[in-house]
């Protein structure tokens, strides 16, 4: 008797703790669990120089270093010839795919430019100084042979329907490319795996959080007073109706935004970062000296050379996604018969999303100072500091550029997402409207609720991608540098390599 009474005492108690959160507190109380198991495995650090290193962020760096020497330094020997793809010089109406060079590029830098760029590098240079910065660049400038590597291998394994509508990504090379190499119950294992992480980080992390991020910085924008302070649900609801609109028309639909909002965003931002370096010119030459100088004698910096480099490193791997495989799904929809030539347009990738938008944005940080006395800011907040160091609205010009940053990521991930949806559940129209209704719900509830358990899921499902991917680059590279040979002798005379 006196059991059953402790033990209805008990579901009481709870019962008054469940009253008093709120249902989104609730959901994260639940998913804590789960999520503190999922990030302990995924994101299982070790100890090097005093330095937590998560052995994701090596799995990838390393991938990286081997696949620079493994190409012969191409991020080098292709730029040209990248720029010149961009263009249309190699351009072919005929060309089976549904958009352009520059579109798949735009889409797949508007998933990859966005809160990373901007927070992020705020993170790395407040935690491991100006020093960070080198090394965010040398991790972006490996990072560019990565996506080479596995965009070329998502047009060279893309499907095309008879409708011509354009399927491709990981899913598709880890399964038939395994397939052609023996391998075909493992290629279709990693493929699965591969294609449920990215639909649970499209909808999580790529999505919710986004949208939560775009709500945040437009209520600093406004103020934080009026209207739409505790509007949150309504906010969302307008923005998930904005973006189903762009996404239930398909790739096309998306390209045709994203290669207008892309270059905008970025237009505004940078714009607004290289006036703060013009104003401030003269210390230009000292602030390059305090960033190559800190890379290798830091100061105040735990770990020493070894911490910041991890922090640079870090930080480019969070913001290039070099990789993570989800880029090669946009890149699969260029209009070419040639995939190496695609995989040159994706060189560029890292090479303007980390190389060279988060060193102006470094720059910005380290000239300003704001790093040094940050007062507790941390992230976009410290890169709002540094803006509003030279001119007072500069802050709200950021707003406008970070929300930007989200809406377009949100677009391209729910791109990324139902691909890898349809590869799981088949080609149905029914069932592919189903999941980006289910994307644009989780954006108007992103807006409103603070879900940490949700979001740290969908981190760890995101990065988890980038271990069946690499592992599928590792049997695939060789397959496409007989290949680039090939598109290499074919075009020298042209242009030269």
């Amino acid at each position: 008797m006196k059991a059953i009474l402790a033990l209805f005492m008990l579901l009481q108690s709870m019962q008054a703790q469940a009253a008093e959160l709120s249902i989104d507190q609730q959901i994260d109380q639940l998913l804590r669990p789960v999520a503190e198991l999922f990030t302990g495995i995924i994101f299982y650090s070790i100890d090097i120089a005093g330095s937590q290193v998560p052995l994701i962020v090596l799995w990838l760096i390393a991938a990286a270093l081997i696949f620079t020497g493994y190409f012969g330094f191409l991020n080098i020997r292709g730029f040209k010839h990248s720029c010149k793809v961009i263009r249309g010089d190699y351009s072919d109406p005929n060309d089976p795919g549904e958009v352009s060079h520059f579109q798949a590029l735009a889409t797949a830098l508007s998933g990859t430019v966005g809160l990373g760029n901007i927070a992020g590098v705020a993170i790395a240079v407040s935690i491991g100084g100006p020093g960070a910065t080198f090394w965010m660049i040398v991790a972006g400038f490996m990072g560019m042979s990565t996506k080479f590597l596995e965009c070329s291998l998502g047009v060279k394994y893309r499907v095309i329907t008879p409708k011509g509508e354009v399927h491709g990504g990981p899913m598709y090379y880890l399964k038939s490319g395994l397939a052609e190499l023996g391998f075909k119950t493992q290629g279709k294992l990693l493929a699965v795996f591969f294609a449920i992480c990215c639909v649970v980080a499209s909808l999580c992390g790529s999505n919710m959080l986004q949208s939560n991020q775009a709500y945040q910085q437009f209520v600093v924008a406004m103020g934080n007073t009026g209207f739409w302070t505790d509007k949150g649900w309504l906010f969302g609801s307008l923005l998930a109706v904005l973006i189903g609109v762009v996404i239930i028309g398909g790739i096309k639909s998306i390209a045709k935004v994203t290669s207008k909002v892309v270059p905008l965003m970025a237009g505004i931002y940078l714009s607004a970062a290289l006036f703060i370096l013009i104003y401030h010119y003269s210390e230009i030459p000292h602030a390059f000296a305090l960033i190559i100088g800190g890379a290798f004698n830091p100061e105040g910096v735990a770990g020493g050379i070894i911490g910041v480099m991890i922090q640079g490193f870090k930080r480019s791997t969070f913001s290039s996604e070099a990789g993570v495989g989800a880029a090669s799904i946009a890149h699969a929809t260029a209009s070419t018969k040639e995939p190496i030539r695609e995989g040159y347009v994706a060189l560029l990738e890292p090479f303007i999303d980390t190389i060279v938008i988060c060193t102006i944005t470094a720059l910005v940080i380290v000239i300003t100072g704001v790093y040094q006395t940050n007062d507790g800011l941390d992230g976009v907040a410290l890169t709002s500091s540094a803006f509003a160091s030279v001119i007072w609205w500069f802050p709200y010009l950021l707003s406008v550029a970070v929300l930007m940053f989200a809406i377009s990521t949100m677009i391209s991930w729910a791109y990324y997402g139902s691909i890898a949806w349809g590869f799981l559940v088949g080609d149905s129209k029914v069932l592919d409207l189903i999941y980006k209704l289910i994307f644009c719900l989780c954006t108007a509830i992103g807006a409103s609720v603070s879900l940490d358990a949700v979001i740290a899921i969908s981190d760890s499902m995101f990065f988890s991608m980038a271990i069946a991917n690499i592992i599928g680059l590792y049997l695939l590279a060789p397959g496409i540098k007989q290949d680039l040979k090939t598109y290499q002798a074919k075009y020298t005379a042209t242009d030269p390599q």
